[in-house]
């Protein structure tokens, strides 16, 4: 394979054997090699255990397992998407083809344009802005298509400024390119590579990141059919068309089913439904100080965010940190005990056992040596007194001693008394 490999197109699972996540996806991973061997795919689709060829994991950059990868060439394109078999079907279909696909006619373009929810195209001939579009292709088309075309076979509503440009076709209507307001080709098909309105979920909302974007959700139960979160979810929809022109390059918008993903991102619990804007760049987020009731509150608290009158909360300050290690610390525990109890008291109960019986062990050799030591102490001061006032019998002998020594002093005295008296 490492040899002959750059001969052909190949799709493959970098896997690990203990891996859980790597064994979730292997039905899927079969059923993937299968339907493209039917259709006549130029892919081959493979797998390898990364822990046996370690070497050609790391050849390719294999960090994590497990990591699908579409190598291509002198290339390797990482597949970051969904792991199911049709989005990984797509991705294939998409990288192995031409980097970018002409159009060469108006009913082409109406084709392709009723397959993809976005499209870039290229609109012009050879110029500088083509060889960075190329470039840029070479690196995202791992996320979107790229096209070229003339102009003549657009649509007539499209009006161009200038060419050679590059548009972008979405949500019913179409951008064009502007280098000094959009900044960087780049970032900005990066940024544009989504739809106005998106179903979020905890997958896109990480993609959202790289955008840049402030990403404004209506959270909601999506079996819940009341008023309220029906409202909710028209506004955001309403935003997100009617006001395309004035936020869509500031703001991304989108629906969330939940509050289980949002409540982990912002360490807090959200009340359902509700409505909720997030800076994925910052971990920042800022939640309305009023009910939004319509269009025009949405559209003034989305104002008020963007010149910076809204009050932010959240960030990745110290405290924050601090903050979301020891609630994702209280999550896990929570988590597995609610997942499985018996598991719990284990992982969490044996090692509590033994730190108790470590401690009672040193707390109780500490009372033992304390009343060794007590004794030993009363012994020694016990030879010591018998070594300063000596045996009983030295004792005895100086109780006589001072006897005799008194005895004398009396008769002394008792003859100097007679004396006297003679």
């Amino acid at each position: 394979f490492k040899e002959n490999r750059k001969d052909d197109i190949w799709l493959v699972d970098f896997y690990a054997p203990w891996c859980g996540h790597c064994k979730k996806l292997e039905p899927v991973w079969n059923e993937v090699g299968i339907e493209m061997k039917n259709m006549g795919s130029p892919v081959k689709v493979g797998k390898m255990d990364a822990t046996s060829f370690s070497s050609i994991a790391s050849e390719f950059g294999v960090r994590g397992y497990p990591t699908i990868k579409l190598l291509k060439g002198d290339l390797a394109y990482n597949y970051r998407g969904p792991r199911t078999k049709d989005d990984i079907i797509e991705f294939a279909n998409r990288v192995a083809g031409p980097l970018i696909r002409p159009l060469p006619s108006q009913h082409m373009f109406e084709h392709v344009q009723k397959r993809h929810r976005v499209l870039f195209v290229y609109v012009g001939g050879e110029s500088p802005l083509k060889e960075k579009y190329i470039e840029v292709a070479s690196e995202l088309i791992v996320y979107t298509y790229f096209f070229s075309a003339l102009e003549d076979v657009l649509p007539e509503y499209v009006t161009l400024p200038e060419l050679p440009a590059v548009v972008v076709f979405k949500d019913g209507t179409y951008f064009v390119y502007d280098e000094y307001e959009d900044g960087d080709l780049s970032s900005w098909i990066n940024r544009e590579r989504f739809q106005g309105y998106l179903n979020v979920d905890g997958f896109t909302l990480y993609e959202l990141g790289d955008t840049g974007k402030l990403v404004a959700i209506a959270v909601i139960d999506d079996k819940n059919s009341s008023v309220e979160h029906t409202r909710l979810k028209s506004i955001i929809q309403e935003v997100a068309r009617d006001y395309r022109d004035h936020f869509h390059r500031d703001f991304q918008f989108g629906h969330m089913d939940g509050n289980d993903y949002i409540n982990s991102l912002l360490m807090d619990d959200l009340t359902v439904p509700t409505i909720v804007v997030l800076n994925t760049s910052n971990q920042q987020y800022f939640l309305p100080d009023r009910d939004i009731e319509n269009t025009e509150d949405m559209v003034q608290f989305i104002n008020n965010i963007l010149d910076g009158t809204a009050e932010a909360q959240g960030g990745d300050g110290l405290l924050q940190r601090v903050k979301r290690i020891i609630y994702d610390a209280k999550s896990t525990v929570m988590s597995v005990f609610k997942s499985s109890p018996l598991l719990g008291c284990f992982l969490f109960g044996l090692p509590l056992g033994v730190i108790s019986i470590m401690c009672y062990g040193i707390c109780t050799a500490d009372t033992d040596g304390g009343v060794d030591e007590r004794e030993a102490a009363k012994k020694e001061n016990s030879d010591r007194e018998l070594t300063d006032e000596g045996s009983e019998e030295e004792q005895e002998e100086e109780k006589n001693g001072k006897y005799t020594e008194l005895s004398d002093g009396e008769l002394k005295h008792k003859d100097i008394m007679e004396k006297k008296k003679d």
